[in-house]
């Protein structure tokens, strides 16, 4: 069965994206026909039942006890499905030559110092990935049909679809439908890999939502990264602003069998929410953001989490997100270095490395561009750099605030403080206090 509209009429482009995907011995139209909402998508869903894996997992409802123990992840554990489904397909497209150059062929090292800072030298990325289309002074931007999204990506290049079980078990289904009404998430490569297995991950495709979290589409990230159960396996997410470049929205993920600098730093827990959510400042570490662990169940962290984030896209603050240790650790980074690019803030120094610090970057794996930098990286030079992407710490201050203020109605009121230098990570006796300031605000003391 071969998709019978526009890719016909258009031979030149048939041969540019038409899938080759053949689960069943047809072959399905590419992700362009399915254009939501278009005369193409209609044609095309309508007359040829378009399959793919799907990958049905089991919905968790603790983050403690049997179903996700403290640093379960870290332990001895069989190789999770979804573990293995990834990384066997990422590699079957390898095969195919489908990414845009060779990530493992990159000279990788850790730079010497305290933190382990991780270099990659990858001089093709910057040459051959999407360019920004898009505004990089607003958070928030309407989704535009004209602009790339991942909706006009071959089918070759999607894994499998992904969504929580019906019956309480993790499924797999190897032809599967595609429901596109019900409009399906999608993992697929990304083209331009970092590191192994760099996947990315879009929720509801077809509702062609821009780059903004939400709270259904955070759960469902933070579910992947519980059901892989790899500790090495860590979602990551950029806002505008910061450094994301298609406004569609979308996470990212991939294998680095290395911990990340920002995993190291030393935390001080600031609240805890009512859901058992405990929220901690980093330490010592060149980019100041906040850290979410725990909760009575995972949608407690993920609300705490997508509340936080809806409020800095709403503040157009640009931010950054990883997480690290199978969902249990989760990184919120607001930053400002293009608002100091567009400001002639930064030195010319920096400017030179074309170094965008996003997630990867700022978690401590640099992706550098020169082999000059890459022989030069020290922790001294990647420490300078990330310092510039930093809040300075009083407008951290304003930013918790406003993220507190957000979630005010969850925060319990009776912890008290505990000396920076007794805190090496989120320790349960860390305590501080919360205490109501003027225009209704919450500031930290």
């Amino acid at each position: 069965m071969i998709c019978g509209c526009i890719c016909l009429q258009y031979p030149a482009m048939l041969r540019i994206i038409m899938s080759e995907m053949r689960l069943d011995g047809n072959l399905y139209p590419c992700m362009m026909c399915f254009g939501f909402g278009s005369l193409v998508f209609l044609c095309c869903v309508s007359g040829t039942g378009a399959r793919l894996p799907l990958y049905a997992f089991k919905k968790v409802d603790k983050v403690c006890g049997n179903e996700l123990p403290l640093l379960g992840c870290k332990e001895q554990h069989p190789v999770a499905f979804l573990d293995s489904l990834v990384l066997g397909e990422w590699e079957d497209r390898m095969q195919r030559g489908l990414f845009r150059y060779d990530v493992t062929a990159c000279e990788t090292k850790v730079i010497p110092g305290e933190y382990g800072f991780i270099a990659q030298l990858n001089e093709g990325r910057h040459l051959k990935k999407r360019p920004t289309e898009f505004r990089v002074d607003k958070v928030l931007q309407p989704f535009d049909e004209n602009k790339f999204n991942f909706t006009k990506v071959g089918q070759e290049e999607v894994l499998f679809q992904l969504e929580a079980s019906n019956d309480g078990e993790a499924q797999f289904f190897p032809n599967a439908p595609i429901d596109v009404e019900n409009s399906p998430s999608f993992v697929a490569i990304n083209v331009s890999p970092i590191e192994y297995g760099h996947v990315l991950l879009i929720p509801r495709i077809f509702e062609c939502l821009p780059q903004r979290i939400d709270h259904a589409s955070f759960l469902l990230a933070l579910q992947m990264a519980v059901e892989a159960r790899n500790p090495y396996f860590r979602l990551g997410y950029n806002s505008l602003g910061a450094f994301a470049t298609i406004n569609h929205l979308h996470f990212q993920a991939y294998y680095l069998a290395l911990p990340f600098p920002i995993e190291k730093a030393p935390t001080k827990k600031i609240a805890k929410l009512s859901g058992g959510v405990i929220i901690s400042k980093l330490l010592n570490y060149p980019v100041r953001g906040l850290v979410f662990e725990g909760g009575h169940t995972l949608e407690d962290l993920a609300n705490a989490v997508s509340e936080a984030c809806i409020c800095l896209q709403h503040n157009n603050i640009p931010y950054n997100v990883l997480i690290s240790d199978c969902g249990r650790q989760i990184f919120l980074l607001p930053q400002c270095y293009a608002e100091k690019q567009a400001l002639g803030e930064v030195s010319p120094e920096l400017l030179e490395t074309q170094v965008n610090p996003a997630v990867w970057e700022i978690s401590g794996h640099m992706v550098l561009k020169r082999k000059k930098d890459y022989e030069e990286a020290s922790e001294a030079n990647a420490w300078r750099l990330l310092a510039e992407v930093s809040l300075s710490e009083e407008r951290l201050l304003e930013v918790t605030a406003l993220v507190f203020q957000a979630i005010t109605s969850s925060v319990e009121m009776n912890v008290k403080p505990q000396r920076l230098e007794e805190v090496d990570a989120v320790s349960p006796n860390a305590q501080h206090a919360i205490v109501a300031g003027s225009h209704e605000c919450l500031v930290l003391q």
